[in-house]
């Protein structure tokens, strides 16, 4: 069965903003081998809009190896974009979702292939609410943003993570990987 893995970047203040960040050349190597990896990607309109810009590097590449391997990448890799207001999507590789999050992440769990990344904050508060999250990977950068929006903002109950390992980039950046534990609990 695949698994459904969650990766975003968060500041340490816990603002989730794609814009915000160290970026470099090990953060692209790393979220290229996490692609890579992958089968299918799941973003929500927001985070989809803002990808688009990698299509600009198949093109017009940049003089930066990482970004242009990164691009490639993403350009290749099945995703899946959930949206009320779009219509097309403008990439080849990309198809609107004709059903609910929930109902598509069932489904997908049970084909054969890769993993299933996720990496929109509105799916991923969605999976995470339905306990429908199998991994998740916290890219987290040493910088306090002060204002913005934060990643956990919206969850209803505690959700208890266990450590799996971590990952530390030179810049300071560290990846933590969990997993949902198996005890939930709605008592705050």
């Amino acid at each position: 069965m695949r698994k459904v893995i969650a990766a975003i970047n968060m500041t340490l203040d816990g603002v989730c903003d794609h814009t915000v960040g160290i970026v470099d050349e090990n953060l692209h190597q790393h979220y290229s081998d996490l692609v890579n990896n992958a089968g299918v990607m799941l973003y929500g309109r927001t985070t989809y809009q803002l990808m688009q810009f990698w299509q600009t590097l198949l093109t017009n590449p940049s003089d930066k190896k990482s970004m242009n391997d990164f691009a490639f990448s993403i350009d290749k890799i099945e995703k899946v974009i959930f949206s009320n207001t779009l219509k097309e999507t403008g990439w080849d590789t990309a198809k609107i979702a004709n059903r609910p999050l929930e109902e598509t992440i069932i489904e997908l769990k049970q084909q054969a292939g890769q993993d299933i990344l996720i990496g929109s904050r509105s799916l991923i508060i969605q999976l995470l609410n339905s306990n429908l999250i199998d991994e998740f990977q916290i890219c987290i950068h040493p910088i306090v943003e002060g204002k913005g929006l934060r990643l956990f903002d919206q969850i209803k109950d505690w959700i208890i993570f266990k450590l799996i390992k971590t990952k530390t980039l030179n810049s300071g950046v560290t990846i933590m990987y969990y997993e949902p534990s198996s005890e939930r609990t709605t008592n705050r």
